[in-house]
């Protein structure tokens, strides 16, 4: 979308979005992620970046979360001025909180769950001692994003290893750290959160997103770049209209976003990087987005380095048993 620097109601995303990352293509500006556990105070989003470590923020200048869309006001550079194009990626999150109270060390909360699709939104406030928080998704979840949300810390991921972490705002390779998630798996119930400051706390409030894979509609997993242009081809599956993907066994490598909507024609070039504030790039890095998965187009360390192991996560243009090929 583009903007216009004053009221500015986006229409056509097809339903109501619960979690909505806006990003500006044209500038260098934050990532803005807003969802509807955490909501709004009146107009005003309750913001966390991508991109950093800030503590959450009230924006006036995101208003609502609608049937079809989203309201936006004002002229601020990172999500509605006039002078600047911006992409906003949504999700939905199922129709109604739900509540979950401290027991022991197990943090209370408010999660949000969209069960079909794979998706929930949690808000939890941590105890500072190992316990589970409930994720409503009824199979365990294969990627968890975190943020504190009172405290400038790092972002902790969960992707699939209980041992490691990975941290979305930065470049660095993954980490092996028992104080994440205590060595323990997520369940269909619940995932484990220990002592570390970024995901439990005593007392301070957390923000998690929390997928699964859904056959035909979205893929979590991982895949070994071959360091040849020729690059390797991943099957999602689906024809992907969102890809984000991590490097885990080397450092100094960008969180690279792809999607269709940006690019209606592969080559797809257009990324943004999920921690970093610049621009949408349109050079290295480069995919195919294809019928049935995605394919490396260069060499890029982000993407298709010899022998990385990148950890990936797709959502389909259409479901599968729906889709065409082409």
């Amino acid at each position: 979308y583009s903007g216009n620097s004053s009221t500015n109601a986006i229409t056509g995303v097809g339903f109501q979005p619960d979690f909505a990352w806006f990003k500006c293509r044209s500038e260098q500006r934050s990532h803005s992620l807003v969802d509807s556990v955490r909501g709004f105070n009146g107009t005003s989003a309750r913001v966390v970046q991508s991109a950093g470590t800030q503590v959450e923020w009230e924006s006036e200048y995101i208003n609502s979360l609608n049937t079809d869309g989203f309201t936006l006001s004002g002229s601020e550079n990172y999500i509605n001025n006039s002078s600047h194009t911006y992409v906003a990626w949504c999700w939905k999150a199922g129709n109604a909180n739900t509540s979950f109270s401290e027991s022991g060390n197990n943090p209370a909360g408010t999660h949000r769950a969209n069960v079909p699709a794979g998706f929930s939104i949690v808000s939890y406030t941590g105890t500072g001692a190992a316990g589970t928080v409930a994720h409503g998704l009824g199979a365990a979840p294969e990627m968890i994003f975190i943020k504190n949300r009172d405290v400038d810390d790092a972002w902790a991921v969960y992707y699939g290893d209980n041992t490691d972490y990975f941290v979305l705002n930065t470049t660095a390779a993954t980490a092996d750290a028992a104080t994440y998630w205590n060595d323990t798996s997520p369940s269909s119930t619940v995932f484990t959160v220990n002592t570390a400051h970024s995901v439990n706390a005593d007392g301070e409030k957390y923000i998690a997103y929390c997928w699964r894979s859904v056959e035909g509609f979205s893929k979590i997993a991982q895949y070994t770049g071959n360091g040849d242009a020729n690059g390797t081809f991943v099957n999602t599956g689906f024809k992907p209209a969102w890809v984000l993907m991590k490097r885990l066994n080397n450092g100094d490598q960008a969180t690279p976003i792809f999607d269709s909507a940006r690019n209606k024609h592969n080559v797809t070039n257009l990324r943004l990087k999920a921690n970093d504030t610049v621009g949408e790039l349109n050079s290295d890095g480069n995919i195919d987005l294809l019928s049935n998965g995605f394919k490396a187009r260069n060499t890029d360390g982000s993407v298709n380095t010899d022998s990385g192991i990148y950890v990936y996560m797709a959502f389909a243009e259409t479901p599968f048993k729906y889709a065409n090929a082409k």
